[in-house]
């Protein structure tokens, strides 16, 4: 058996158990994750990325495994400026801490699904034509450039426009929920728990659009790709809890990961010319990422963070 496919085989049968088993602790209880928990959890996490990085790079080789990691390192360090978003939507929809793992969860889920075909469907337009690797690479300069000087707060998750098709399609209850997605009232109706569902699926492919091609800009290869989009993707859940619990902490994150978004996208630009080392991009995209934090955690914020937006109703 080709070590490829033996790897394939490990990561489908470590990715379903672990899948099988998140969505059993979370659908089994509702309860609040605290800081501890969220640390332990992320924690976890990381520890079996490593593991199947260390396994790629014994199985592929060494410039495999630091196409792994690095691919990783910069899906995990977008994830995490996502993560805030999450925080506004949950609050927008006022969903109580108790729910909001298991709506994390089946979104992770979806989430799955999607970069799987937008990844395939990625690395294979790319192969074909290869002169969208600098369409790609001027999207990422975009994005850098947009998120740098977008104001938190910007984003209304109530102007969804999947949100406002769902609501024509069947009713959205206000009511607050036992945590089911759906109740009957006469008819049946949308909770604001799957509205808050919808809204956190819809945002994660519009996140995918600016990741993936910041992960291709690492490899095409499909294994590499998907693989470290998975597990970065995976640990969203008790990164969501931490940050949620420590946000004041990463007040230049997002100047950060838009400087990391520019780096890949220039990278993607001179692919044609210079080719960057892997090693060198692995410890780039870690040392702006470590000085991001450290510059956070250093220059104290003069204010509290600023306020998330008022808890409203579905409608």
């Amino acid at each position: 058996m080709e070590p490829i496919n033996i790897m394939w085989t490990v990561f489908i049968v470590t990715a379903a158990a672990l899948f099988f088993a998140d969505i059993k602790l979370s659908a089994g209880r509702a309860h609040e994750i605290t800081r501890k928990e969220a640390m332990l959890l992320c924690a976890f996490w990381v520890i079996i990325a490593a593991m199947f990085g260390f396994l790629t790079g014994y199985m592929l080789g060494f410039n495999k495994m630091l196409e792994f990691f690095t691919a990783y390192v910069i899906e995990y360090s977008l994830s995490m400026d996502n993560m805030f978003v999450f925080i506004m939507i949950f609050a927008y929809f006022a969903i109580p801490k108790k729910y909001q793992p298991k709506i994390l969860t089946w979104g992770i889920l979806g989430a799955v699904f999607m970069r799987l075909v937008l990844i395939f469907t990625g690395v294979k337009l790319i192969h074909t034509f290869e002169w969208l690797i600098y369409v790609f690479g001027g999207i990422l300069i975009i994005t850098a450039i947009k998120m740098m000087v977008q104001k938190e707060g910007d984003m209304d998750p109530g102007a969804n426009p999947v949100l406002k098709l769902l609501a024509k399609i069947i009713p959205i209850d206000k009511e607050p929920t036992d945590g089911d997605f759906f109740v009957k009232r006469h008819i049946w109706h949308a909770t604001p728990l799957f509205a808050t569902l919808v809204v956190v699926e819809t945002s994660d492919l519009i996140f995918a659009v600016d990741s993936i091609p910041a992960v291709l800009a690492i490899s095409t290869d499909k294994f590499i790709v998907y693989t470290s989009n998975v597990f970065a993707v995976v640990g969203l859940r008790s990164l969501y809890f931490l940050l949620a619990s420590i946000m004041d902490l990463f007040r230049y994150l997002k100047a950060g990961i838009s400087i990391i978004l520019f780096y890949v996208g220039i990278k993607m630009l001179i692919s044609g010319y210079i080719k960057i080392p892997a090693l060198l991009s692995l410890g780039v995209v870690l040392g702006i990422l470590a000085l991001s934090i450290l510059l956070s955690v250093i220059i104290q914020h003069p204010h509290h963070h600023e306020d998330l937006p008022e808890p409203h109703k579905a409608k």
